[in-house]
C-alpha cells in the first residue's frame, strides 16, 4: 500500500490519555495493530492492504509517533504506552479484539493483554521484547545515549539525508532496507526528530524503556489463556528465536510458534505476505464470542 492511500484513512480520537492518531480500514471483526519504537502505524500498511477486505483493521500510533502528539509530561514507560492503547480501546468501544504487536509494540501488547484479557479474542506477537530483554542488547547503546541526553543532538541532522539515515537506523532490521520507501521513512521520523523539542521528547521516550514494566506483568502473563500466535523472524539481531521460545514458556495461551525463515525485525512491513496467512489461520481458529 502506498503511503498516500494509507493517509486517506487516518483519524484521531480523544481519549482519557489525550488525542490518539490511528488509521482505520474495512469493516467487521476488529484487528488492532501496534507498532514499535521509531516507526508508526503505517508500518502495518502492507499487512492491512491484504486484510482490509475481510475485517476492520485499526493501526494505532503510540504517543509521539505518527499522528499521536505527546501530552505534557507524557509517560513513555511501557506501562504508560499500554495505558494509551487501553484508553484508545475504551474510546472506540473495542471488544473482541485480535491484537497484533511488533517490536516495542509487542511489549505494549503483552501489557495490554495482561491488564485487559477480557477485551481480546486473540493475541499475535512478532519479534519483540520479553522479560529480561528490555532494552535488547543490540538497542542498549541507543538507550544509554538517551539516558546520557546525547541522543537528541546526535539525531539533529537525521532528516537531511534520508538515504543515509535509512541505512544507519534501519539497516539492521531489514533484509533489504533500500526497499523501505523514503516517504514512509519520513512519515516515521518527522514526528520524532523534526524539531528540537521532538528530539528531546524522543530521547526521553527511548530512555524510558525498562525491564520492570514487563516484570510487573509476568505473573499475569503466566496465567494468560488468550489464544496466542508467535510469528517470529529467524534472522533478527534484536530479538532472536530464543525470545519467542521464552514467550512460549511464559504464556500458557500460546498455540503456535511460527518461524519466518530469514526474516528480520521489520518483516511485517518488508514481508507482509509471509505474515498474513498465519494471521488468517490463527483468527479463523478462534472466532470472536
Amino acid at each position: 500500500m502506498e503511503l498516500v492511500e494509507y493517509d486517506r484513512h487516518r483519524r484521531t480520537v480523544d481519549t482519557q490519555a489525550g488525542e490518539i492518531g490511528y488509521a482505520e480500514f474495512g469493516t467487521g471483526r476488529t484487528a488492532l495493530f501496534v507498532h514499535g519504537v521509531g516507526t508508526g502505524g503505517s508500518l502495518w500498511r502492507n499487512v492491512i492492504s491484504a486484510l482490509e477486505g475481510e475485517r476492520r483493521c485499526l493501526a494505532v500510533d503510540l504517543p509521539l509517533h505518527g499522528r499521536t502528539p505527546a501530552a505534557p509530561g507524557q509517560d513513555y514507560s511501557l506501562t504508560g504506552l499500554a495505558a494509551s492503547v487501553e484508553a484508545f480501546c475504551v474510546a472506540l468501544g473495542l471488544t473482541d479484539i485480535d491484537l497484533v504487536g511488533q517490536d516495542t509494540g509487542g511489549a505494549v501488547a503483552q501489557i495490554v493483554a495482561a491488564h485487559r484479557p477480557e477485551r481480546l479474542t486473540t493475541l499475535t506477537l512478532t519479534n519483540c521484547e520479553t522479560r529480561g530483554d528490555v532494552p535488547p542488547r543490540a538497542f542498549a547503546p541507543t538507550v544509554w545515549l538517551a539516558r546520557a541526553r546525547l541522543l537528541a543532538p546526535l539525531t539533529s541532522r537525521a532528516l537531511t539525508d534520508l538515504t543515509k539515515t535509512r541505512k544507519r537506523l534501519f539497516g539492521t532490521g531489514y533484509q533489504d532496507v533500500e526497499a523501505l520507501p523514503l516517504d514512509v521513512l519520513r512519515d516515521w521520523l518527522e514526528p520524532l526528530l523534526g524539531t528540537p523539542l521532538a528530539r528531546r521528547e524522543f530521547q526521553r521516550w527511548v530512555a524510558s524503556l525498562r525491564d520492570r514494566d514487563l516484570v510487573a506483568v509476568d505473573s499475569a502473563l503466566r496465567q494468560l489463556t488468550v489464544p496466542t500466535l508467535l510469528a517470529w523472524g529467524t534472522d533478527d539481531r534484536f530479538f532472536p528465536l530464543s525470545r519467542a521460545r521464552r514467550l512460549r514458556d511464559t504464556i500458557p495461551g500460546v498455540r503456535e510458534l511460527v518461524e519466518i525463515d530469514g526474516a528480520r525485525l521489520f518483516y511485517p512491513e518488508e514481508r507482509a505476505a509471509d505474515l498474513v496467512p498465519h494471521l488468517r489461520r490463527h483468527w479463523a481458529a478462534y472466532p470472536a464470542g
